[in-house]
């Protein structure tokens, strides 16, 4: 499956669920299934040939490690260096790769601007070896806890101080829209560093955000599962993102690489058969725009 607009590979990314684990059994679906591309854990040097050789797209692979990377701990970071470089070094050999991670401190408490200055310094330090292998990092905006990279400042902070063009970023609107920032704007102004995109969207719930707002937790209500009170994530085509307009903003940026689902909706999870329908409705809606 390809978009409309673009033309780019459609996929999905493996995730935790249990017929996620039986990577052969995944892989025989997905090329059932007419998907191109799958996105792998920090497990790729066992399991990304496997992957390759069932005639799928790497769209990303986790980097091997994250928080420790942005420890306070001197040594950890440094270890964490190491191991990062010797994974990418060994990854390689599947050719040009993207490193997906978000931007997690080991120790969320500490100020901000002390684990910005953790990350600087450890990314600094690796910007050689993923330049050596053709490489990228792709950085998710997940804003969890003490999370660094989530805004448009935070990007953007990151970018001038390890100006490295292997610094990238993976656009997910979802993450975006749940904190009330622009998709649109946000990829006009990261185009040229995005080189990964996950298929996954939110969805609004303005009935609920009168009813509980956006900053107290609910005294009776019930959170949605991959959501919250007043928002949740969606596959594409259930959310707010115009999807044809982001994929007219990458092609005019000559973007080359991929769309993949990354299915968090409390529509779809929950079984198997749920799990492959939603991947599927997102991605066949993706191919219409």
């Amino acid at each position: 499956m390809y978009t409309r607009t673009g033309n780019f590979p459609i996929g999905f990314r493996r995730l935790w669920m249990d017929w996620h684990k039986d990577l052969d059994g995944l892989l025989e679906w997905a090329q059932h299934s007419r998907l191109s591309v799958i996105d792998l854990g920090a497990d790729a040097d066992k399991t990304g040939q496997a992957a390759i050789d069932a005639g799928l797209k790497l769209g990303s692979i986790d980097l091997l490690e994250w928080k420790s990377l942005l420890s306070p701990d001197k040594s950890k970071r440094e270890e964490a260096i190491a191991k990062n470089a010797d994974y990418i070094k060994t990854c390689v050999k599947y050719g040009s790769m993207n490193y997906f991670l978000a931007m997690l401190p080991e120790n969320p408490e500490l100020p901000r601007k002390e684990n910005f200055g953790y990350m600087v310094e450890s990314f600094s330090a690796l910007a050689p070896t993923f330049e050596e292998a053709n490489a990228h990092i792709v950085i998710e905006g997940w804003p969890g806890p003490g999370a660094l990279c989530c805004t448009p400042e935070g990007y953007r902070a990151f970018f001038k101080e390890v100006p490295s063009k292997a610094m990238g970023v993976n656009f997910d609107p979802s993450h975006l829209i749940r904190m009330g920032i622009d998709p649109l704007r946000f990829l006009e102004e990261f185009k040229s560093r995005v080189f990964h995109v996950h298929g996954k969207d939110c969805e609004i719930l303005h009935e609920n955000l009168y009813e509980y707002g956006s900053e107290q937790p609910p005294t009776l209500g019930t959170p949605i599962a991959f959501g919250n009170m007043h928002w949740r994530y969606t596959i594409p085509g259930h959310g707010q993102t115009r999807w044809t307009k982001v994929f007219e903003v990458l092609k005019a940026a000559n973007y080359q690489g991929a769309v993949s689902i990354e299915l968090e909706d409390a529509k779809f999870n929950g079984s198997e058969d749920g799990e492959k329908m939603g991947i599927l409705q997102g991605a066949v809606f993706l191919t219409s725009c």
